[in-house]
């Protein structure tokens, strides 16, 4: 009785330890890129229909240019990130559906760290082949993330991102995705880096 209840507790084990093996490796195949970025705003005001600083009306001008004495430039926009979930049962990988209940990320401009946050809402990734987008919200203040700036060379780089001819070339997303898996929670061992275009 003892030699088969061994048996099964090793079989068992076995089985177990290529289950985890398995879904690791899924993981791992769970592929992130910068999609788009929208809804651009300074101080509330939105930057889409802008091309450059000629662009600002003179109440916007004067708007600004009181916020940067005054030391307060909100800027929020929405950065979409792709998540693609490869694991359809193809391929010789089982599918499985993946969740992502922590993405606490820290946001790069121009390589300069500038901001840092977290999701708000698990997100569900299905082993489907296809990708879902990951909204984040971003909120910072630009006089305290680029100093010694004047108000036309800021307004200048927020054009370079978020004008009518903006691009997110310019940004990285650094993160430590934590998934929820079939076999329990999984963190990211590193960070990664995601960017647009291509994914990581």
């Amino acid at each position: 009785m003892r030699k088969i209840l061994l048996v099964f507790i090793t079989a068992f084990l076995f089985i177990s330890g290529c289950s985890v093996y398995q879904t690791i490796s899924n993981v791992a195949r769970l592929k992130y890129r910068i999609y788009s970025a929208n809804e651009y705003k300074i101080l509330g005001i939105p930057l889409a229909d802008k091309k450059s600083v000629n662009d600002f009306n003179p109440i916007e001008i004067l708007k600004l240019t009181s916020g940067l004495m005054k030391g307060n430039l909100p800027v929020t926009f929405v950065l979409n990130v792709e998540a693609n979930n490869p694991n359809d049962g193809n391929g010789g990988y089982p599918r499985t559906d993946l969740s992502i209940s922590s993405f606490p990320w820290r946001l790069y401009i121009n390589d300069k760290e500038t901001v840092t946050g977290d999701i708000a809402n698990q997100v569900f990734v299905p082993g489907k082949g296809e990708s879902v987008l990951i909204p984040i919200q971003v909120e910072f203040d630009l006089t305290k993330s680029f100093k010694a700036r004047s108000l036309e060379d800021i307004l200048a780089l927020m054009l370079q991102i978020g004008g009518v001819k903006g691009s997110t070339s310019n940004l990285k997303i650094v993160a430590k995705p934590v998934l929820v898996t079939p076999v329990g929670k999984i963190q990211y061992p590193d960070a990664i880096n995601i960017v647009d275009k291509t994914f990581n």
